[in-house]
Order: C-alpha cells, then structure tokens, then sequence
C-alpha cells in the first residue's frame, strides 16, 4: 500500500537525474496517449465496420468545427500546467491552490457558454464547409451531442492537466484508461447493439469522460497536504485568472490556428469527394500514434521545466532538454518505421475496402519523415512552454499553418488538376502538412537557442493576495 501510494503521488522533478525523470514521467504518459489515441481509433474502427464508410467520414468532417470550439479548454489546461508546476516547483503553496482554484471555475463558466453556443453554430459551420449531404446530418448529430455534454470532456481534460503539473502522470493514466474502456463499452453497445448510429458515439464519449472527470476531482481533493481546496481557493482572483488567461490564451490560439487550418483543409478535402474523406480519417488517426511519442514528451518536457524554473534550476533545464530532445527522436523514429510496415495491417481495422486501404498508406508514406521533425518542434515547443513562453510557439505555428500549409495545399490541388483529378490531386492535403512540418523544427530550434524563454518564468510575479 506504501508503494501505491508512493506511485500516485506528485512526483519532485527538480531532483534526480534528468532523463531518469523525465522518462519516468513520459511512461505513464505515453500509455496514456495510446489509450488516448485507442479511444479515438474505437469511434472510428466500430463506425466503419457497423454503420460505414460514410458514417466514418462523417465523423472525420466534423473534427475540425469540434476542435475549433474546444480550444480555450486547451489553453485553461495549458496555462493551469505550467503555473502548477512552477509554483509546485518553488513549493508555493498559496499560488498553487489559486491556480487551481482560477483552473476550475474559469472551466465551469466557458463550458456553459459551449453548451449553449455549439448546437447553435454547427450546422451553419458544416454548410460553410461544403459537407456532402451525403453526411452533413450525422456530422450535425455528432457535434451538437458532444456540445451538449461538453462538462465531462472539459473537466477531464483540465484536472488531468493539473495531475500532470503536480507530477501526477499515474493517476492521469488510471482515468484515462477507465474513460478508454468504458468509451469502447459504450460504443459497442449503443451502436452494434442499440442502433443508435453516429449519435451513440458522440454520447459514448460524452459519459466515459464525464465519470473520468469525476474520478480526476475525486483524486485532487484527497491531495490537500500539497495544496488548499476550498471555496475560498475557488474564488476568482484577477491576478491569478489573468496570468491563467495570458498563458495559456496563445496555447489557446495555437489550438484555434491548427483548427482553422484544419478546416480551410478539410473544405478541400471534401472537393475531393468521400473516399479521400474517409482517407483523410484513416491516416489521421494512424497518425496519431505516429504522434504519441511527440506529444508525450512534449508534455513532459513542459512539466520537467516548469518545476525546474520555479525552482530556478536553469542548469538542470538546459541538461534535461538535450536528453529529452534525443530520447523523442529516437523513440519518434522507431515508431515511424514500425507503422510504415505495419500500418496498412492497422488500416484494414477501419475499412474492408482494399481502395481505400491503398490510398491511405500512399498518404501515410508522404508524411513519413515529418514525424520525426515534429519530435524536435513538440521537445522544444515543450520547453517554452513550461518556462512561461506560450507566444513563440504560437507565432510558430501561425507561420507553418496559415501562412504555409494552407496556400501550399491549395496551390498543388489548382496546378494538379486534370480530366482525372478534377479537383486537383489529393496528395496536396499530405505534401503540404510535411512542410509544414519540416518548416516548424526549424524555426523552434532557431527560437529555442535564442534563449528568450529563459526570461518568461511566471514566479516572482504574484503579489500577496492572502488578504483576499
């Protein structure tokens, strides 16, 4: 019981060896986001072998309209992760309950306003798009769905945030992998045994993430010998909930950039009709196992270096980044060749359709090389983050997304059009994501070794509020 114990509690990342702790958080993450990514592959592997193909592509279109509304719950769970591990790293216990407390009742109050606007937004949103008809109503289904039950989702993801700030990636894994099993649960039966189709597994997601949200609740309110949980603490404070807000609004941005791009996309994509719709989801989520290792040690990278600059340990920073750095490239590495051989086995489990299988691993090869860059852009992304610089990464990918992704993706679909390819060819949506890609480990690094974000660190900028 000592050892569980041991096992769940916050983690002390500002002592030991670097890498040692750096990789003894990112396991738990890293199983994490392969459930992560297992639970968002079960929507599509259950949708495509019992509704089908178009249902599938459904679901893929109207990702990007999801993630467009979802992105001020990426920069709350963003900016509570880094003033969390910074202030548990300089064992500031009044800032961190503050923290905490801004976190959750600035959650509550922008997951009302998306409950309201979403259902409200979304079928216009999938007009603009050009959806197919085909599928423009189970888009719609799917979305206003999850808007409805948008708590459980938001709550989830920003208390498991903040676990992950104290050092706590284990008991994140433990929710996760609950929410993971009770969302393929769910999924089956709604759909393969209720008919309930596209809706069933919007509702899925909604229930499992809404007892994981609780359980991550549960959790921190056992965890007071390391901050205060009380009505006081969730008062809103405007020092707290305005740096709350000014890091993670760019965290916030970078996640709407991404998603305006998806959906500036995702209008060409669906010009080339559903079976490159299909294909995009397909190679989207194979992807997101290409990304784990990126996205994990980015993470945990933001961590290590917030509670390594609260406690002003700017040495063992620099250390942990060069180790970090090279275990993501090498671990990106091993798993990119892994699902270039592996993965048209990995797409046969969304589909039946020997066409669609073999244009999705065409596209799966193109992207190929720029999962190991991204290795390099997320570590260092990681690392400006965590030291309060939450604007370069976002300019960053304002540059790759918008100013080159975007304009590429279209300018090889205008110049590729034929009596075959009407629309152009469909490779523009893959070419113009790799150099993207490619582009954006470039300037991190160029920004990284500027060394700015050396000065970002958010202690020593909070005045006393304990009259408050």
């Amino acid at each position: 019981m000592a050892k569980l114990r041991e096992l769940l509690a916050p983690k002390n990342m500002t002592e030991g060896t670097p890498w040692k702790r750096i990789v003894e958080f990112a396991i738990p993450m890293l199983i994490g986001n392969i459930a992560q990514q297992f639970y968002n592959t079960a929507d599509s592997i259950i949708v495509g072998k019992y509704i089908g193909d178009n249902a599938l592509a459904a679901v893929g279109s109207a990702a990007p309209i999801l993630n467009l509304l979802l992105v001020f719950f990426v920069g709350v769970a963003t900016g509570a992760g880094i003033m969390v591990a910074q202030y548990f790293g300089a064992k500031d216990r009044e800032s961190l309950s503050r923290s905490i407390g801004a976190s959750i009742t600035l959650t509550a109050i922008v997951s009302i306003i998306i409950m309201i606007i979403g259902p409200l937004v979304t079928r216009p949103l999938l007009t603009i798009l050009h959806t197919p008809t085909s599928i423009i109503d189970w888009c719609d289904e799917y979305l206003r769905i999850f808007f409805i039950g948008i708590m459980g989702f938001s709550y989830f993801n920003i208390l498991s945030g903040i676990l992950r700030g104290l050092g706590d990636s284990v008991s994140a894994l433990v929710f996760l992998l609950i929410s993971t099993a009770l969302n393929v649960g769910l999924d089956i039966w709604f759909i393969a045994e209720l008919n309930m189709g596209v809706g069933g597994v919007a509702l899925a997601t909604v229930i499992a993430q809404g007892i994981s949200a609780v359980l991550c609740f549960i959790k921190l309110i056992q965890m007071r010998d390391v901050f205060d949980f009380n009505l006081k603490m969730l008062k809103p404070v405007k020092e707290y909930s305005g740096k709350l807000i000014r890091l993670g609004l760019p965290s916030g941005l970078t996640h709407a950039i991404f998603s305006f791009a998806m959906i500036a996309v995702q209008s060409l994509t669906n010009s080339f009709g559903e079976m490159v719709i299909a294909c995009n989801v397909i190679v989207m989520r194979v992807d997101g196992f290409a990304m784990m290792p990126n996205f994990t040690f980015g993470d945990a990278m933001t961590t290590f270096v917030g509670q390594n600059i609260g406690a002003n340990k700017i040495d063992r920073v620099e250390k942990g980044v060069r180790d970090g750095t090279k275990i993501a490239v090498g671990v990106s590495t091993v798993v990119t060749i892994t699902i270039l051989i592996f993965g048209k086995y990995l797409m046969y489990l969304f589909t039946d359709t020997a066409e669609l299988v073999e244009l999705s691993i065409h596209m799966m090869r193109i992207l190929a090389v720029g999962y190991i860059a991204m290795a390099v852009t997320q570590c260092l992304s990681g690392v400006m983050r965590g030291a309060g610089d939450t604007m370069t990464p976002m300019w960053i990918s304002f540059i790759t997304t918008i100013i080159l992704r975007v304009p590429i993706a279209y300018g090889i679909a205008r110049f590729t059009k034929s009596a075959s390819y009407p629309a152009g060819r469909p490779e523009a949506i893959f070419i113009s994501l790799l150099t993207a890609w490619i582009c954006g480990a470039t300037i991190t690094t160029i920004f990284y070794k500027k060394g700015r974000w050396k000065d970002k660190a958010v202690i020593g900028k909070t005045t006393s509020i304990t009259e408050n």
